[in-house]
C-alpha cells in the first residue's frame, strides 16, 4: 500500500508542478501563445526563455536518468526506441503544429484549462478527443 501511495503521490505531484509551469509561464494562456507564433507581427519572444528554461533544467536530469536502470520509486527505466522519419510522422507533426498555431492551444494546457472549465479548453479537447477516435478508425482500416 505505501508504494502504491508513493507512485500515485508521485503522478498527483508531477501533474501539479506541470499545471503550475504552465500557468506562471504564460503556456495556457493561447493568447500569449498565439503571439509567440507570431512571428510576423507582434512577436513575444518571452515563451523562449521558457523553452531555454525548461531544457536546461531537464538535461541533466536526463543525463543522470540515463545512467540508472531504475527510475526513483524502483521501476524499470522505459527510454523510447530511436526510429526514423517517416511520413506520417512528418504528417502528424504537421497536423499538431497547424493546430497548434490556429488555437494556441496544445494538449497539455488544453487539459488545464479544461480541467479550469474554460469553454476555450473544454471545444480543443473534444475537438482533440475527436481526432484521435478518426485517427484510431483510420489506423484500423490500415
Amino acid at each position: 500500500m505505501a508504494a502504491e501511495w508513493k507512485r500515485l503521490s508521485s503522478m498527483a505531484g508531477a501533474g501539479l508542478l506541470f499545471g503550475l509551469g504552465l500557468l506562471l509561464s504564460g503556456m495556457a494562456n493561447p493568447a500569449k501563445v498565439l503571439a509567440f507564433l507570431d512571428l510576423g507581427g507582434a512577436w513575444d519572444p518571452s515563451l523562449a526563455l521558457v523553452m531555454v528554461g525548461a531544457i536546461a533544467a531537464a538535461w541533466p536530469a536526463f543525463r543522470l536518468a540515463e545512467r540508472r536502470p531504475r527510475g526513483l520509486l524502483g521501476e524499470p527505466a522505459q527510454w523510447p526506441a530511436k526510429t526514423p522519419l517517416t511520413r506520417r510522422l512528418i504528417g502528424g507533426s504537421l497536423l499538431f503544429g497547424t493546430g497548434w498555431g490556429l488555437a494556441g492551444i496544445c494538449p497539455g494546457p488544453a487539459l488545464l484549462l479544461g480541467g479550469m472549465l474554460s469553454p476555450q479548453g473544454g471545444l480543443f479537447l473534444l475537438a482533440m478527443a475527436a481526432g484521435m477516435g478518426l485517427a484510431g478508425r483510420l489506423e484500423q482500416r490500415g
